[in-house]
């Protein structure tokens, strides 16, 4: 209600040797656990990036993992030897594989990308002095400072609209009323004609 508030400042980069140190870790977790942790590698690439795609591919392997767990839990053997056995682990070990090969990759070209410039905006119930929802006030007058301006449509401002210049009349009218006052003489002359014949007889 009170504008967009400030952009949340984009996440420092942390020191190189504490980032070498975190790759590591969730780097060997993986194999280290034999596939049991495996999820832990991809959940940090997605809290990290905050990108769907890394959240399903978290899901991804969460999934893959409770297959492997289906398959693993039907073997009775000690060694998991049966063919049952055999697809579980080998689904375990490809999923910490493939988490550890991807949490690799998402996480150097995370932190291998130049970070956007920050550029702080207002705060939510605090518009910038001088503008109320992007429209500049005159200086003294306006809203006080933190109130709240109704909003409505906005609209551009029209230009002044100019009536057209007076028409004069058409000249046909002129040109009626002569043809009208020319019939009427000719029909004047008619009669003082016709009067001045019965007149000399």
């Amino acid at each position: 209600m009170h504008g967009h508030g400030y952009a949340p400042p984009p996440a420092k980069r942390p020191p190189t040797g504490l980032l070498v140190v975190l790759r590591v870790i969730f780097g060997a977790l993986p194999l280290l656990s034999i596939g049991f942790l495996a999820w832990v590698s991809t959940l940090r690439v997605a809290v990290v990036t905050r990108r769907a795609v890394d959240w399903w591919i978290f899901l991804g392997s969460l999934l893959a993992m409770g297959i492997s767990f289906a398959f693993l839990s039907t073997d009775h053997t000690d060694d998991f030897s049966s063919p049952n056995g055999n697809v579980g682990m080998s689904i375990l070990l490809l999923n910490a594989v493939a988490c550890t090969g991807y949490f690799l990759f998402a996480d150097i070209r995370h932190y291998s990308r130049p970070a956007p410039p920050f550029h702080p905006g207002p705060l939510h119930g605090a518009p910038h002095p001088g503008a109320h929802y992007g429209y500049p006030q005159p200086g003294g007058t306006g809203a006080p400072y933190g109130t709240p301006v109704p909003q409505g449509r906005t609209s551009l401002p029209q230009p002044p609209v100019v009536p057209p210049p007076p028409q004069r009349p058409a000249p046909v009218r002129i040109d009626q009323v002569r043809a009208e006052l020319d019939e009427l003489s000719d029909y004047l002359r008619k009669r003082d004609g016709r009067t001045g014949d019965g007149d000399g007889r």
